[in-house]
């Protein structure tokens, strides 16, 4: 790896991140055509997330993976476990990692909290993945970082980035 790309160490180090595998040109590319196609691969969260943090927001996609893991919870005692997590976290006013959304899907999920269903946090995980599909995905795709990271990719003679 370059000097110019030492910046990609830190979120490459697979004792870090768990990173067992490369991340192809491919991969990077694809996450330009759309948001899902970023926030559903393999290491888009992740990079997505480092992002993020630049922009002090990554608590958006903590919260949208967070709920992807609740809906697949099968068991009540894990859902209200999980429910009273999310909502202590993010939903709550002045959680330690507030999610922006409007006053109703706030009172829904507090009405539901005692008895939380599989979908009692669909309605917030839809207004989250609006604000970083409309705000912050769009400037993803312009950042250095995002860019840099293309060109890193583009540059390597074998098309991925090995850990």
């Amino acid at each position: 790896m370059s000097p110019n790309t030492c910046w990609l160490c830190k979120i490459f180090r697979a004792e870090e991140n768990g990173i067992s595998s490369k991340l192809s040109l491919e991969e990077v590319l694809q996450w330009s055509q759309s948001f899902e196609n970023l926030v559903t691969s393999k290491y888009g969260p992740m990079i997505y997330k480092t992002y993020l943090k630049t922009e002090h927001s990554d608590e958006n996609i903590e919260f949208w993976l967070a709920c992807e893991a609740y809906k697949k919870i099968t068991s009540q005692r894990k859902r209200i476990s999980m429910a009273r997590k999310l909502f202590t976290s993010y939903i709550q006013p002045q959680a330690p990692n507030e999610i922006n959304i409007d006053s109703p899907a706030r009172k829904a999920i507090i009405r539901n909290i005692q008895e939380p269903t599989q979908s009692c946090f669909d309605e917030a995980q839809r207004i989250i993945y609006g604000h970083m599909e409309r705000d912050s995905y769009p400037r993803f795709l312009e950042s250095q970082f995002y860019q840099k990271l293309k060109h890193s990719l583009q540059t390597n003679g074998n098309n991925s980035m090995v850990n």
